[in-house]
């Protein structure tokens, strides 16, 4: 059976889940990291020698890292769902996935989530979280106009280009912070919300993580 490491409020873990709950997949979850602990653990640093969270072990095969793990889900277990097997017709479902990872997640989840929500008040770079937020919403205008003739990032369905970008979208919409209007990025989060693995390993309350630096 698949078996996937990582904690519930991660938000790389979370997109693993979420792509697990797509498929159906039958699946033993081990909390690791944060207050679980165990990255440090020999038999753990054998499955992934960075000590980092998620890692997945698929009847021996071990991948870490969240997209590549995505990457190797949908191409398994997917049956051209998620990821095509055409290399023209993924390429922009991978530039979207990089994207995410290169703009999108420095801007939201490392400067303005980690900078703002999770530092503490007494720590905070006021400047830096601002700049932060300027840039996450710089990003998400992106999706908002690619959305103006599709209902998910890589066309009719979802795909993990969806994942990728959308696994954010949660902490972003329940954060205090002053948001632009973007109607076509909220419509969008509308049909994420309505899937069952979304709501079920995407929106979970993170308010143990306000003002806690720590894992």
């Amino acid at each position: 059976m698949l078996k996937v490491w990582g904690r519930r409020s991660s938000a790389n873990v979370q997109k693993v889940l979420w792509l697990v709950g797509e498929l159906d997949l039958p699946h033993t979850h081990v909390p690791a990291g944060g207050d679980f602990g165990g990255l440090d653990d020999p038999a753990f640093r054998a499955l992934n020698p960075h000590g980092k969270v998620p890692v997945i072990d698929d009847g021996g095969v071990v991948v870490w890292e969240s997209h590549a793990i995505l990457r190797y889900l949908a191409a398994v277990h997917g049956a051209d769902r998620f990821w095509a097997a055409d290399p023209a017709v993924r390429a922009p479902i991978d530039g979207w996935m990089d994207w995410a990872q290169t703009a999108l997640q420095p801007a939201f989840l490392t400067g303005l989530f980690w900078g703002g929500y999770r530092t503490p008040e007494a720590q905070r770079d006021v400047g830096a979280v601002a700049r932060a937020l300027d840039r996450t919403v710089a990003c998400l205008a992106h999706v908002d106009r690619l959305l103006a003739d599709r209902p998910f990032v890589g066309g009719e369905t979802l795909s993990l280009a969806d994942i990728a970008i959308g696994t954010h979208l949660y902490r972003y919409f329940e954060l205090e912070i002053d948001r632009p209007d973007l109607p076509r990025l909220a419509a969008w989060f509308e049909r994420l919300k309505a899937r069952a693995a979304y709501r079920e390993h995407v929106m979970v309350p993170f308010g143990d993580l306000k003002g806690r630096l720590a894992f």
